[in-house]
């Protein structure tokens, strides 16, 4: 098999990587939404039309992934000028390959209308006030995610992880912080310019009311999620850690965010060997932030896996806008892109994804 005949796949911190070595026959997708009251704050993201929008963006974007319209709301989640959820991407590219998936809630504020497993979890609180997740449902989440993961290490070659929770990659530079990582001005963003005064500010002040000594945090993982954190972060970490005891695989759908699950299993001391992260070209070459610089301070050994999905070719500008740094990452979007090219050998190309994402996003205008 020729590589140029899969989709345009490259590994961002792995020079000698081949994808012909990655060989899928039975992947899984794996969605986690939640939400965290901390997206409530002003300038943190675009995830919704608007702040009260913004709590129904992981149930409707769930919903979509099933019916390709939402239930919750009359319509598909967009940014305030209208760009549209990367479920679009997601949607086709389960819908190409006919992969499975099952969505968690795990955490979120509205429960979407459809068949979904509960971890039972409230949705992540302020983390400007220094209690962002109960600690007993960061311990819940993770153990539940444990469990999940072993379930599907038993039927599936790669479990693919993807999410949906708006002002995630806030919360996930707070963990990160807390685990003594230099993650300021790395994490990315919904938005072309990412507001890392905005989001660093935040953590300062978390620090500051907290009263609590960053240093303390380094080696309790569960810890640093309880006062800076989202309830999706345990949740991923711990289907993770299901599936790679189980000697499974994981590829770790979605841009930065995925860096503080890679950080909580490191401080566990869980082994990386089958663990990758896959996404967009549009995270990892984001010049706002820095997804190589994250993952190889964590965990070098970790590949990430970059698809480039040619929206600036694409004949509609809701499309073109990922290519110009709008949303960029989502529901598992990159994730799912290579999981396509990889179950398909190759016959779901650059083109024939682009020409399928184009009319779902038609079908979705039309709806």
């Amino acid at each position: 098999m020729n590589q140029r005949e899969y989709i345009n796949i490259s590994c961002l911190n792995q020079s000698n990587f081949d994808i012909r070595n990655f060989s899928v026959y039975n992947p899984i997708f794996i969605c986690v939404i939640s939400n965290t009251e901390t997206s409530s704050i002003p300038g943190i993201t675009v995830a919704g039309e608007n702040t009260e929008l913004i709590k129904y963006t992981s149930a409707a974007d769930s919903e979509y992934l099933y019916y390709g319209y939402c239930k919750s709301v009359n319509k598909i989640p967009v940014t305030p000028d209208g760009k549209p959820t990367p479920a679009v991407i997601s949607r086709t590219a389960l819908q190409l390959a006919d992969i499975p998936f099952l969505v968690v809630d795990g955490g979120s504020f509205i429960r979407p209308s459809i068949p979904f497993i509960s971890f039972d979890l409230k949705p992540g609180k302020n983390i400007i006030n220094g209690d962002a997740v109960d600690i007993f449902d960061v311990k819940k989440a993770y153990d539940y995610g444990i469990i999940l993961g072993k379930q599907l290490a038993k039927t599936n070659d790669l479990i693919v992880i993807g999410e949906s929770i708006p002002g995630g990659t806030t919360t996930a530079l707070g963990v990160l912080t807390a685990l003594g990582i230099d993650a300021k001005f790395k994490v990315s963003s919904s938005m072309p310019k990412n507001p890392h005064d905005l989001k660093n500010r935040i953590i300062a002040e978390c620090m500051q009311k907290t009263n609590i000594n960053f240093d303390t945090l380094k080696n309790d993982p569960f810890a640093a999620i309880s006062y800076f954190g989202d309830p999706m972060i345990p949740s991923v970490a711990g289907i993770c850690d299901g599936v790679i005891s189980s000697g499974g695989r994981v590829m770790l759908a979605g841009g930065t965010q995925m860096s503080a699950v890679i950080a909580v299993l490191k401080t566990l001391k869980r082994p990386l060997d089958n663990v990758s992260v896959g996404t967009t070209s549009y995270v990892a070459d984001d010049i706002y932030s820095n997804l190589y610089e994250l993952v190889t301070s964590i965990s070098p050994e970790v590949p990430v896996y970059v698809v480039d999905l040619h929206m600036n070719e694409s004949g509609y500008a809701g499309l073109q806008a990922f290519a110009k740094g709008f949303i960029k990452e989502g529901v598992g979007a990159g994730g799912l892109s290579i999981a396509s090219s990889l179950k398909s050998k190759g016959s779901i190309n650059s083109a024939i994804l682009l020409n399928a994402i184009e009319q779902q996003y038609q079908l979705t205008i039309d709806t």
